[in-house]
């Protein structure tokens, strides 16, 4: 293996990025990215895809270990994470177009389009979920409610992420308030969702709460980024609104934990997580449905650990495989409950059960995104003094007001 690096220029020094750097070493795997994508809807290719793909991945790990702007610094810089994701997002798309043994289909373009290669390639690049393509069947696509006529539609978009990207700094925040970054001596670097210093209960009753505060803050950051995208497409691609569907369907009022991860949340990483986690487990065990379910949030959990890998190398596993192991656990006796009883999970109970079951064990995969410190960046309502000064305020009064309770108690 270490021939194979040398041979493509490999050190073991890591250098600052540039000019040098980005042509010879990022370049490379970025360029592969489209190229796969065109030979993945041509037909006749399949052995062509078999033989890049080692050596797209090769070039990704190439340009992965030699760069580094954060030399010197106690934690990565975004450029280097935002890198670091992207050539694992290239090795591990380029991988499911390779095991696609017929050409991939597209059957969803802008009105009035003729086929084209190359648009159907930068469509499949950009578009992790499969709306309108053949390779993502069964998946949910949420209804529109957005108003359909183009530019009514561009209006409403770039509000929603102006009013989501506020929503995200607020709760952000709120977060960074309660958990300031280094302000616990054993993570220096981040922080911590748990507070030492209350008893058991209080502390989880706590934790539980900034979890919900955190799955809406994500929820919030990640549309405001599907927006931007969505306006961006329109504008200078000149794509349809019916080429960007909801992302979200409001997951807040999800009343079982199989509706919230099968259809209320963003389904970007569904196909991934079947490829890699959910059929392989499936086909090799006598489980089935339980072995895909297990095996899709397995691979869900190794995703989002190497999110934070990129960011502390030092942050266990566990977060991860724990708290994705028992969203598995949460929709298997979801299905124990339906054949039992013959009735779904749903309705106020199903409700309940569900956001409890969310906050308890979501809080472990917060607290390893946390410990990271990829939140103890600003974000624009930072810049807005008298709304983050308002915030600040009325968390540290209610944190406050929640400490002196215990006390008392």
């Amino acid at each position: 293996m270490s021939a194979i690096l040398g041979v493509l220029g490999i050190t073991s020094t890591q250098r600052p990025v540039d000019v040098l750097i980005v042509v010879s070493y990022i370049l490379p795997p970025i360029l592969c990215y489209p190229l796969v994508a065109v030979l993945a809807i041509t037909p006749r290719t399949h052995a062509i895809r078999v033989a890049i793909w080692p050596i797209v991945t090769l070039l990704a790990l190439r340009a992965v270990v030699s760069e580094n702007v954060s030399i010197g610094k106690s934690r990565p810089e975004a450029f280097d994470t935002a890198l670091r994701i992207l050539m694992f997002t290239i090795v591990v798309r380029t991988f499911e177009w390779t095991l696609a043994k017929e050409p991939l289909v597209r059957h969803l373009r802008p009105a009035n389009r003729a086929p084209s290669t190359l648009m159907d390639a930068l469509d499949l690049i950009s578009n992790l979920r499969g709306h309108g393509w053949n390779w993502s069947r069964g998946l949910y696509v949420p209804r529109e409610t957005r108003p359909t006529h183009r530019t009514l539609f561009l209006v409403y978009t770039c509000l929603s992420t102006v009013a989501h990207a506020s929503l995200f700094g607020i709760l952000h925040r709120v977060i960074l308030t309660c958990c300031p970054v280094g302000a616990i001596v054993a993570i220096p670097d981040g922080s911590t969702l748990f507070d030492p210093t209350l008893p058991f209960p209080a502390r989880y009753l706590r934790s539980s709460i900034l979890t919900l505060c955190a799955g809406f803050m994500s929820y919030a950051m990640l549309q405001a980024g599907y927006d931007a995208c969505t306006v961006l497409a329109l504008v200078v691609l000149g794509q349809d609104p019916a080429q960007w569907p909801p992302a979200f369907d409001a997951p807040w009022r999800a009343t079982s934990l199989s509706v919230f991860w099968s259809r209320r949340w963003h389904q970007w990483g569904r196909q991934t997580f079947l490829v890699f986690g959910g059929y392989p487990l499936a086909a090799v065990t006598v489980f089935g449905r339980p072995g895909m379910v297990i095996g899709a949030f397995m691979a869900s959990a190794a995703l989002h650990d190497v999110m934070i890998l990129t960011l502390d190398s030092r942050i266990e596993m566990w977060w991860m495989v724990v708290g994705f192991g028992m969203m598995a656990l949460g929709v298997l006796v979801e299905d124990a409950f339906r054949k039992v009883t013959g009735r779904r999970v749903g309705g106020v109970v199903g409700w309940i059960w569900t956001m409890t079951w969310l906050a308890l064990w979501g809080s472990l995969i917060m607290e390893g995104f946390w410990r990271t410190g990829i939140f103890g960046y600003g974000t624009l309502i930072d810049w807005v003094s008298p709304v983050r000064v308002l915030v600040e305020r009325l968390v540290v009064d209610f944190d406050g007001w929640f400490h002196a309770i215990e006390r008392e108690g």
